[in-house]
């Protein structure tokens, strides 16, 4: 069974001042955003957070705009300094590799790599699912459902493929028929 995928253009932002990049970075098809002179992110300065802002930053919330809106390769960078910040929580640290597991999963089912996808998005549900055995550190508001739905996601998108539409430049088209939508701090 195959699902149709929402446009990106009905999912809202959480941070609409930012632009998205003028592509969606896929392997061989665009230059590299950030080795290549013509890469969207070329000589971009690398990101710091603190591990206990890291759920409520900027960062955190432009790789869920990426990632909602198709930008896979780029979700996955905005996501791996976070990821290198954890070293001192587990939970954290398993939550940030399942996201970028997930974004990968997310590049290889664009690239029509549906085994690489498959092996991606697995280990994404393992990770998701191991946090979930663990004390919540306010994950479920940072993402906008359990890390055991988020887990089940991953898991469907190897079972029911999605139907890709082309996309024109600049507006990739979401291969996920979810998104992350953190809560409001005001509820």
């Amino acid at each position: 069974m195959a699902f149709m995928i929402a446009g990106s253009m009905s999912r809202s932002r959480l941070l609409p001042e930012k632009n998205f990049p003028s592509y969606a970075y896929l392997p061989g098809k665009h230059p590299h955003p950030v080795r290549d002179p013509l890469g969207h992110s070329y000589q971009s300065d690398p990101v710091t957070v603190a591990i206990d802002e890291a759920l409520s930053s900027n960062e955190f919330r432009w790789g869920i705009d990426l990632f909602n809106h198709g930008y896979y390769w780029e979700a996955h960078e905005a996501w791996e300094p976070i990821w290198h910040a954890a070293k001192q929580s587990t939970q954290h640290r398993l939550l940030f590799k399942g996201l970028i597991l997930l974004a990968a999963a997310g590049v290889k089912l664009r690239e029509g790599k549906r085994v690489a996808a498959a092996r991606h998005a697995t280990r994404a549900a393992t990770l998701f699912r191991q946090v979930m055995d663990l004390p919540n550190r306010g994950f479920e508001a940072a993402l906008g459902m359990k890390t055991a739905a988020l887990a089940v996601y991953a898991e469907a998108a190897i079972t029911s493929p999605a139907v890709l539409r082309e996309s024109m430049p600049g507006q990739p088209e979401p291969v996920f028929d979810f998104i992350l939508a953190p809560k409001s701090e005001s509820g």
